[in-house]
C-alpha cells in the first residue's frame, strides 16, 4: 500500500497509550488503520481483550471490517457472529457498538490489550469513560478516528488533557490520492456551513446561527438561484412527506420531486395546516395529493410521521375513497432518521447545485431560509426547536426525501 506523508507520520509517532486521528472526511484516516489494525492485533500477547467499537455495529462492520475483508481476504478477516466476536488474523475480537452503555456493559470488568474506536464522537460518553478504565494491561494500545464536533463534546476535553495521546488533525488537502475534481466538488458542497470546517478544514467548530446561510441568503436577495426554471422536469419519482403538528405547531405536507439517477431534488408544493378536526385534515391531505397528481401525473410515495398512527390510518382510508385511491397503498412511516443526517444531506444537495424549490413550495422554501441551530446547549448540534420556527415543515420535507439519503451521496461519489 502506499501512505501518504500525513499517514507515514502516524506510523511512526503511534506508540501511545491513545493514538487518535481527527479530521475531515475522506482525508485518509481510516484507511491507515486497515493496516495498523491487523499489527496491533498480532502484537496482543493474551493479556486482555481485543476490542473493536463502533457508533454501531453496523457502522463498524461498513467502515473496518468489511474493507479489510477486501484487503485481506475473509479467511483473516471473519464475520461478526451472534456472540458479537470476529477472528481477525487468527485471534478472537469483540465488535460492539458503543452509542448505548447497554451495547458495552457485558464487557466491564475486563481488561483491554488493545482497542480500536470509529466514529468516537458518536459514541455514548459512559462507554468512553469505561473504556479508559479498562486499558490496564502493560501495553494496551488504542487507535481511533473521527471527524470533529462542537468545541465542547466531551472527546474534544478528553483530547485537550494531559493523557498519554498522540494526536493527528487531518484536512481533506492530507489525501494526495483523492481526484483533484472531487475534493473541489466536496469543498463547493459543504461551503458556507459548519461542516465545512469539520469535514474539510478537519476543525472543531460550533453549530449556531443560520443552518443553510446560502440557501438564506439567497431567498433574502431573491436571486433565484433556487428556483427551478428547467421547462422539463426528469422526475424518477414524486414523494409526499407527511408532519403531525403537537402543541402549538401546525400539520405540514411536503411535495419533492426525485430526479432522473438521483442527480437532485426538486420541492414541487408545501403546504401547511391547522385543521380543527380529523376529518378536516384528511380533507385537506386529499386536496394537497390531487393538486400534486393533477401537476405531476404521479405519486410514488407517501411518508408520514409515524407517531401518530390513527391520524395515519385516517388519511389511508380518505385516499381510499377519492379518486386517488391507488395512493392509499402507498402511504408508509418515515423512516425518521437523525436530523442531523437529514441536515448534512439536504446541505450537500444545495452546495452541489442540486436543490430547487417552485413558487408552489413557499412554506417549505421559508422554513429552511429560517432554520437555525439551538444555543441551548453548546455541547450538542440540535436544530432550535422552541416553536418560533416552522419545524414541521422541516420534517415533512426531510420525511420525503431521508429514504435516499445513500444514493444521492453515491450519485456524487460520497461516501
Amino acid at each position: 500500500m502506499s501512505f501518504s506523508p500525513k499517514q507515514q507520520e502516524f506510523l511512526q509517532n503511534c506508540n501511545h497509550r491513545w493514538n487518535i486521528k481527527t479530521g475531515a472526511t475522506r482525508s485518509g484516516k481510516t484507511f491507515l488503520d486497515y493496516t495498523v489494525i491487523p499489527k496491533r492485533i498480532l502484537k496482543c500477547r493474551g493479556e486482555g481483550l481485543i476490542v473493536l467499537l463502533g457508533n454501531t455495529k453496523g457502522t463498524l462492520e461498513r467502515n473496518i471490517l468489511e474493507p479489510m475483508r477486501a484487503i485481506w481476504s475473509p479467511a483473516l478477516v471473519g464475520q461478526i457472529g451472534s456472540n458479537n466476536t470476529v477472528q481477525i488474523f487468527g485471534k478472537k475480537c469483540h465488535a460492539l457498538g458503543a452509542d448505548k452503555i447497554s451495547q458495552v456493559s457485558k464487557l466491564q470488568g475486563a481488561a483491554f490489550e488493545y482497542c480500536y474506536g470509529d466514529e468516537i464522537t458518536t459514541w455514548h460518553e459512559d462507554v468512553f469513560q469505561m473504556l479508559k478504565s479498562r486499558l490496564s494491561c502493560p501495553n494496551s494500545r488504542f487507535d481511533g478516528t473521527c471527524n470533529p464536533g462542537n468545541p465542547q463534546h466531551w472527546f474534544k476535553k478528553f483530547l485537550d488533557s494531559d493523557a498519554d495521546i498522540y494526536r493527528q488533525a487531518y484536512t481533506i488537502d492530507d489525501n494526495p490520492f483523492l481526484a483533484p475534481e472531487f475534493v473541489e466538488n466536496l469543498k463547493r458542497e459543504y461551503a458556507g456551513t459548519v461542516y465545512y470546517n469539520r469535514f474539510i478544514l478537519g476543525e472543531w467548530a460550533a453549530a449556531e446561527g443560520v443552518i443553510y446561510q446560502d440557501f438564506a441568503n439567497s431567498v433574502a436577495s431573491r436571486d433565484e438561484r433556487f428556483v427551478w426554471k428547467g421547462k422539463e422536469l426528469p422526475l424518477m419519482a414524486v414523494n409526499i412527506g407527511v408532519d403531525f403538528g403537537g402543541n402549538g405547531s401546525k400539520h405540514a405536507f411536503v411535495a419533492t420531486g426525485i430526479l432522473s439517477g438521483y442527480s437532485g431534488v426538486v420541492l414541487l408544493a408545501s403546504r401547511r395546516v391547522e385543521p380543527s378536526t380529523p376529518q378536516a385534515l384528511e380533507k385537506a391531505f386529499v386536496d394537497f395529493c390531487a393538486a400534486v397528481h393533477l401537476a405531476y401525473r404521479r405519486i410514488d410515495h407517501i411518508y408520514c410521521d409515524s407517531a401518530e398512527q390513527v391520524l395515519i390510518r385516517g388519511m389511508q382510508i380518505a385516499l381510499q375513497r377519492s379518486e386517488l385511491s391507488f395512493a392509499a397503498s402507498r402511504v408508509s412511516n418515515a423512516a425518521k432518521t437523525e436530523i442531523n443526517d437529514r441536515i448534512r444531506l439536504v446541505s450537500v444537495l444545495m452546495g452541489a447545485g442540486r436543490f430547487w424549490y417552485l413558487p408552489e413550495a413557499g412554506s417549505a422554501r421559508d422554513a429552511l431560509a429560517a432554520t437555525l441551530w439551538s444555543t441551548k446547549d453548546p455541547t450538542k448540534d440540535e436544530r432550535l426547536d422552541d416553536g418560533s420556527t416552522d419545524i414541521d415543515t422541516l420534517d415533512a420535507l426531510e420525511y420525503s426525501i431521508e429514504r435516499d439519503y445513500k444514493r444521492f451521496l453515491k450519485a456524487r461519489g460520497h461516501t
